[in-house]
């Protein structure tokens, strides 16, 4: 690991102005610092100063309004959203979608920020020896070569799949993103925090812009009936990433269907919003052959690659089961 020059500021103003002042590149900011760190000792980044944003009050709290509304801190780890007695009531898949990630020393550690911006976990990105096209290279080799965990939906020119298990919960629940510079804030969806590598610059995942701060993502107050769940599928029986996983948000009339909102993890270089999905949900019976068309409609314009058509079947035996589970 390169060595670095620690800030510790104590004001978000503080933090800004550092990365604002820092050459492009040069300064990081750290949070959880699980992803990060590892990043640094693989040598894909250098930074030469780390900002840490640990000893900055008031990012690491939850907090709900009087209509349920909920601000979650960036600081805020994945342990304690997990256990949030508010979030696990009101906010099912979310609660599940914390449970899931890693073991529960990375959850302790891990936050929620850190969560939404990890970088790919790509055999080739991790590698310091492969330059692929994240790292400025002229190919993605996961496209020839081992792509058993990579995406069958969106992908291309990369084709990596974002790692954050948090991520598709939130988008399924319509949540945005708060960011900060020294310039200001800005408010974002996270459907749209996320960028697939063909609409814009590929070594990025998402819309940050140098100097800024991701402080807080704010979940908008559910509407009445929801009923929802996160589903995740693993290599192994804990400590891993997503093969594929769905985040189902869903609101009944009765025996039908009046609404629904799914986001899929594990198969797309974003978390993805399933449209199709969704559609073929809306104003259908609560019933096994919705399933299986809800189902079918996930894995609409899947192009798996050589080793990973597997994820077909996989993603919609899971949009099954999760529809299954809120019976």
């Amino acid at each position: 690991m390169k060595s670095f020059t620690l800030l510790n500021p104590k004001t978000l103003e503080h933090a800004t102005r550092a990365l604002a002042a820092a050459p492009s590149s040069s300064a990081r900011v750290l949070a959880g610092g699980q992803d990060l760190l590892t990043e640094m000792k693989e040598h894909l980044v250098e930074p030469e100063q780390l900002v840490n944003l640990k000893g900055i009050p008031g990012l690491d709290r939850i907090e709900f309004t009087a209509a349920g509304a909920c601000t979650i801190g960036a600081l805020v780890t994945i342990g304690a959203l997990e256990e949030h007695a508010g979030v696990r009531e009101r906010l099912r898949l979310l609660a599940e979608a914390a449970a899931s990630v890693g073991s529960p020393q990375i959850r302790t550690v891990g936050t929620v920020g850190g969560n939404l911006c990890q970088r790919p976990r790509c055999w080739y990105y991790r590698s310091e020896h492969a330059k692929c096209l994240k790292k400025g290279g002229d190919e993605c080799f996961s496209f020839s070569g081992m792509n058993k965990y990579n995406a069958i939906l969106a992908g291309g020119p990369s084709y990596i799949v974002h790692p954050s298990d948090l991520a598709p919960a939130l988008v399924a629940l319509g949540a945005s993103a708060t960011l900060v510079s020294a310039a200001g804030e800005r408010t974002v969806p996270l459907e749209e925090f996320f960028t697939l590598p063909s609409a814009g610059d590929v070594k990025h995942e998402n819309v940050l812009r140098q100097g800024e701060v991701l402080t807080k993502v704010l979940v908008p107050a559910p509407e009445a009936g929801l009923s929802s769940t996160y589903l995740k599928f693993r290599e192994r029986g804990s400590y891993d990433f997503a093969l594929a996983s769905v985040a189902l948000c869903l609101w009944r009339d009765g025996a039908r269907i009046r609404k629904a909102r799914v986001a899929l993890g594990g198969v797309a270089p974003v978390p993805w919003r399933s449209f199709p999905t969704e559609k073929a949900l809306e104003g259908a019976a609560f019933e096994p052959s919705t399933f299986e068309k809800a189902a079918a409609a996930a894995v609409t314009g899947a192009e798996p690659l050589g080793q990973n058509d597997y994820k077909i079947p996989l993603t919609k035996g899971l949009v099954v089961r999760a529809l299954q589970s809120l019976a």
